[in-house]
Protein backbone atom coordinates (compact mmCIF):
# COMPACT_ATOMS: atom_id res chain seq x y z
CA UNK A 1 0.00 0.00 0.00
CA UNK A 2 1.67 3.48 -0.64
CA UNK A 3 0.91 6.51 0.55
CA UNK A 4 1.45 10.12 -0.08
CA UNK A 5 4.35 11.75 1.89
CA UNK A 6 4.58 15.79 2.46
CA UNK A 7 7.10 16.43 4.71
CA UNK A 8 10.09 15.12 7.34
CA UNK A 9 12.38 16.74 9.87
CA UNK A 10 15.42 16.47 9.00
CA UNK A 11 18.10 16.53 11.22
CA UNK A 12 21.52 16.36 10.76
CA UNK A 13 24.20 14.82 13.46
CA UNK A 14 27.35 16.70 13.55
CA UNK A 15 29.64 16.31 16.97
CA UNK A 16 33.18 18.22 16.99
CA UNK A 17 35.73 14.95 17.47
CA UNK A 18 37.15 13.52 14.48
CA UNK A 19 40.75 11.94 14.49
CA UNK A 20 41.60 12.39 10.63
CA UNK A 21 40.04 16.11 10.57
CA UNK A 22 40.19 17.86 13.65
CA UNK A 23 36.81 19.96 14.19
CA UNK A 24 35.77 18.43 10.82
CA UNK A 25 31.83 19.86 10.93
CA UNK A 26 33.68 23.29 11.45
CA UNK A 27 35.82 22.71 8.56
CA UNK A 28 35.86 25.99 6.32
CA UNK A 29 34.38 25.55 2.12
CA UNK A 30 34.45 28.91 0.74
CA UNK A 31 33.59 30.70 3.21
CA UNK A 32 31.30 28.83 5.36
CA UNK A 33 31.58 25.41 7.55
CA UNK A 34 30.96 22.64 6.04
CA UNK A 35 28.25 21.82 8.61
CA UNK A 36 26.74 25.17 7.22
CA UNK A 37 26.65 23.56 3.69
CA UNK A 38 25.35 20.08 4.60
CA UNK A 39 22.29 22.45 6.14
CA UNK A 40 22.33 24.58 3.10
CA UNK A 41 21.91 21.42 0.59
CA UNK A 42 19.16 19.65 3.24
CA UNK A 43 16.89 23.39 2.76
CA UNK A 44 17.08 22.78 -0.86
CA UNK A 45 15.55 19.43 -0.65
CA UNK A 46 12.62 21.01 0.65
CA UNK A 47 11.06 18.41 2.58
CA UNK A 48 10.56 20.12 5.97
CA UNK A 49 12.56 22.05 8.66
CA UNK A 50 16.11 21.31 8.75
CA UNK A 51 18.42 21.26 12.08
CA UNK A 52 21.92 20.46 12.95
CA UNK A 53 22.10 17.92 16.72
CA UNK A 54 25.26 18.79 17.74
CA UNK A 55 27.33 18.18 20.72
CA UNK A 56 29.53 21.33 20.90
CA UNK A 57 28.49 25.38 21.23
CA UNK A 58 31.12 26.18 18.52
CA UNK A 59 28.87 24.03 16.22
CA UNK A 60 25.69 25.34 18.08
CA UNK A 61 27.07 29.03 17.09
CA UNK A 62 28.50 28.65 13.78
CA UNK A 63 25.02 27.16 12.79
CA UNK A 64 23.02 30.05 14.41
CA UNK A 65 25.39 32.48 12.61
CA UNK A 66 24.34 31.72 9.51
CA UNK A 67 21.06 31.54 10.27
CA UNK A 68 20.65 27.81 10.81
CA UNK A 69 18.80 26.03 13.50
CA UNK A 70 20.92 23.62 15.96
CA UNK A 71 19.90 21.66 18.97
CA UNK A 72 22.47 20.62 21.60
CA UNK A 73 22.28 16.92 22.93
CA UNK A 74 24.19 15.05 25.23
CA UNK A 75 28.19 14.00 24.53
CA UNK A 76 27.94 10.37 25.21
CA UNK A 77 26.01 9.19 22.61
CA UNK A 78 26.79 6.16 20.44
CA UNK A 79 25.34 7.07 17.66
CA UNK A 80 23.89 9.56 15.00
CA UNK A 81 20.79 7.42 15.47
CA UNK A 82 20.87 8.24 19.11
CA UNK A 83 21.80 11.79 18.75
CA UNK A 84 18.77 12.60 16.06
CA UNK A 85 15.97 10.59 18.37
CA UNK A 86 16.89 12.71 21.19
CA UNK A 87 16.95 15.80 19.18
CA UNK A 88 13.80 15.03 17.67
CA UNK A 89 11.72 14.79 20.93
CA UNK A 90 13.53 18.79 21.61
CA UNK A 91 12.56 20.24 18.84
CA UNK A 92 9.17 18.00 17.98
CA UNK A 93 8.10 16.89 21.45
CA UNK A 94 4.70 16.67 20.49
CA UNK A 95 5.53 14.09 17.67
CA UNK A 96 3.85 16.66 14.60
CA UNK A 97 6.11 14.72 12.18
CA UNK A 98 5.80 10.83 11.88
CA UNK A 99 9.57 11.20 9.52
CA UNK A 100 12.64 11.81 10.62
CA UNK A 101 15.49 11.64 7.90
CA UNK A 102 19.29 11.89 9.32
CA UNK A 103 21.53 13.22 7.03
CA UNK A 104 25.25 13.08 7.67
CA UNK A 105 27.23 15.83 8.23
CA UNK A 106 29.78 15.01 6.13
CA UNK A 107 28.69 15.29 2.71
CA UNK A 108 28.74 19.14 1.53
CA UNK A 109 27.85 18.00 -1.61
CA UNK A 110 25.14 16.35 -1.42
CA UNK A 111 22.22 16.63 -3.97
CA UNK A 112 18.72 18.01 -2.54
CA UNK A 113 17.07 15.29 -5.41
CA UNK A 114 19.62 12.14 -3.24
CA UNK A 115 18.28 13.53 -0.16
CA UNK A 116 14.32 12.96 -1.52
CA UNK A 117 15.33 9.80 -2.70
CA UNK A 118 16.48 8.71 0.27
CA UNK A 119 12.51 9.60 1.82
CA UNK A 120 10.76 8.25 -1.43
CA UNK A 121 10.56 4.72 0.17
CA UNK A 122 8.44 5.48 2.61
CA UNK A 123 5.37 6.00 0.62
CA UNK A 124 4.86 2.23 0.68
CA UNK A 125 3.28 1.53 4.34
CA UNK A 126 5.13 -1.33 5.54
CA UNK A 127 8.70 0.20 4.88
CA UNK A 128 10.08 1.40 8.46
CA UNK A 129 13.32 3.32 7.21
CA UNK A 130 14.33 4.70 3.68
CA UNK A 131 17.55 4.93 2.40
CA UNK A 132 19.85 5.13 -0.91
CA UNK A 133 22.29 3.80 -3.11
CA UNK A 134 24.29 3.65 -6.19
CA UNK A 135 25.50 0.91 -8.49
CA UNK A 136 29.44 0.44 -8.10
CA UNK A 137 31.18 1.42 -11.59
CA UNK A 138 34.43 1.27 -10.27
CA UNK A 139 35.53 -2.68 -9.16
CA UNK A 140 38.53 -1.18 -6.83
CA UNK A 141 35.38 0.18 -4.47
CA UNK A 142 33.47 -2.48 -4.75
CA UNK A 143 36.07 -4.52 -2.78
CA UNK A 144 37.15 -1.94 -0.89
CA UNK A 145 35.47 -3.05 2.48
CA UNK A 146 34.89 0.50 3.34
CA UNK A 147 32.51 0.86 0.83
CA UNK A 148 29.64 -0.90 1.74
CA UNK A 149 27.27 -3.25 -0.36
CA UNK A 150 23.48 -3.32 -0.46
CA UNK A 151 22.22 -6.60 -1.34
CA UNK A 152 18.41 -5.58 -2.39
CA UNK A 153 15.70 -7.02 -4.47
CA UNK A 154 13.37 -4.61 -6.39
CA UNK A 155 10.13 -4.00 -4.90
CA UNK A 156 7.65 -3.10 -7.89
CA UNK A 157 7.60 -0.07 -6.27
CA UNK A 158 10.57 1.76 -8.21
CA UNK A 159 12.78 1.21 -5.16
CA UNK A 160 14.58 -1.84 -3.85
CA UNK A 161 13.84 -3.77 -0.58
CA UNK A 162 17.11 -4.39 1.18
CA UNK A 163 17.85 -7.75 2.13
CA UNK A 164 21.13 -7.33 3.49
CA UNK A 165 24.29 -4.88 4.09
CA UNK A 166 27.79 -5.96 4.17
CA UNK A 167 31.67 -5.14 3.96
CA UNK A 168 32.14 -8.29 1.77
CA UNK A 169 31.34 -8.18 -2.01
CA UNK A 170 27.50 -9.45 -2.19
CA UNK A 171 25.94 -11.20 -3.73
CA UNK A 172 28.07 -13.47 -5.83
CA UNK A 173 27.17 -14.06 -9.73
CA UNK A 174 26.56 -11.72 -12.40
CA UNK A 175 24.51 -8.48 -12.02
CA UNK A 176 24.95 -5.06 -10.55
CA UNK A 177 26.69 -4.04 -7.50
CA UNK A 178 25.42 -1.58 -5.21
CA UNK A 179 27.12 0.92 -3.02
CA UNK A 180 24.75 1.98 0.00
CA UNK A 181 25.08 5.45 1.62
CA UNK A 182 24.32 6.34 5.12
CA UNK A 183 21.14 8.52 4.51
CA UNK A 184 17.96 7.34 6.43
CA UNK A 185 15.16 8.17 6.71
CA UNK A 186 12.88 6.96 9.77
CA UNK A 187 9.36 6.43 10.60
CA UNK A 188 9.22 8.39 13.70
CA UNK A 189 8.09 5.16 15.68
CA UNK A 190 10.56 2.81 14.09
CA UNK A 191 13.71 5.19 15.12
CA UNK A 192 12.00 5.05 18.96
CA UNK A 193 12.25 0.99 18.80
CA UNK A 194 15.49 1.08 16.97
CA UNK A 195 17.64 3.12 19.62
CA UNK A 196 16.05 1.24 22.26
CA UNK A 197 17.52 -1.90 20.93
CA UNK A 198 20.86 -3.19 22.08
CA UNK A 199 23.75 -3.86 19.44
CA UNK A 200 22.40 -6.86 17.84
CA UNK A 201 25.10 -9.64 16.30
CA UNK A 202 25.40 -8.90 13.09
CA UNK A 203 25.77 -5.34 13.58
CA UNK A 204 28.47 -5.65 15.37
CA UNK A 205 30.17 -7.72 13.44
CA UNK A 206 30.11 -5.98 10.46
CA UNK A 207 30.24 -2.78 12.17
CA UNK A 208 27.20 -2.00 10.51
CA UNK A 209 24.11 -0.01 12.43
CA UNK A 210 21.58 -0.61 10.08
CA UNK A 211 21.96 -4.31 10.13
CA UNK A 212 20.35 -4.06 13.81
CA UNK A 213 16.86 -2.82 12.27
CA UNK A 214 17.26 -5.64 9.95
CA UNK A 215 18.10 -8.38 12.44
CA UNK A 216 15.03 -6.94 14.06
CA UNK A 217 12.31 -7.50 11.49
CA UNK A 218 12.35 -4.09 10.19
CA UNK A 219 12.12 -3.26 6.63
CA UNK A 220 14.71 -0.54 4.90
CA UNK A 221 14.21 -0.07 1.13
CA UNK A 222 16.65 2.28 -0.96
CA UNK A 223 16.49 4.29 -3.85
CA UNK A 224 18.66 4.39 -6.78
CA UNK A 225 20.66 7.44 -7.44
CA UNK A 226 23.72 8.15 -10.13
CA UNK A 227 26.18 8.59 -7.97
CA UNK A 228 27.55 8.55 -4.00
CA UNK A 229 27.86 11.73 -2.91
CA UNK A 230 31.49 12.62 -1.71
CA UNK A 231 32.17 12.45 2.21
CA UNK A 232 34.68 14.10 3.78
CA UNK A 233 36.61 12.33 6.33
CA UNK A 234 40.32 13.90 5.19
CA UNK A 235 42.07 16.90 4.80
CA UNK A 236 42.78 15.88 0.85
CA UNK A 237 38.84 15.10 0.73
CA UNK A 238 38.06 18.60 2.35
CA UNK A 239 40.32 20.15 -0.54
CA UNK A 240 38.11 18.06 -2.91
CA UNK A 241 35.09 19.84 -1.63
CA UNK A 242 36.66 23.11 -1.45
CA UNK A 243 37.31 22.73 -5.40
CA UNK A 244 34.14 21.62 -6.37
CA UNK A 245 32.53 24.58 -4.67
CA UNK A 246 34.42 26.99 -6.49
CA UNK A 247 33.69 25.40 -9.30
CA UNK A 248 30.14 25.91 -9.10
Amino acid sequence: METRLTAALVIIPARLAATRLPRKPLADICGKPMIVRVLEQARNADIGPVAVACDDKDIFEAVQDHGGKAVMTRADHASGSDRIHEAAGLIDPDGKHDVILNVQGDVPLIAPEAIRAAFAPLSIADVDLGTIMTEFTNTAFRDDPNFVKAVTTPNGHGHHRALYFTRAVAPHGDGPYFHHIGIYAYRRAALTKFVQMPPSPLEQREKLEQLRALEAGMRIDASVIDSAPMDVNTPEDLERARAAYQTN
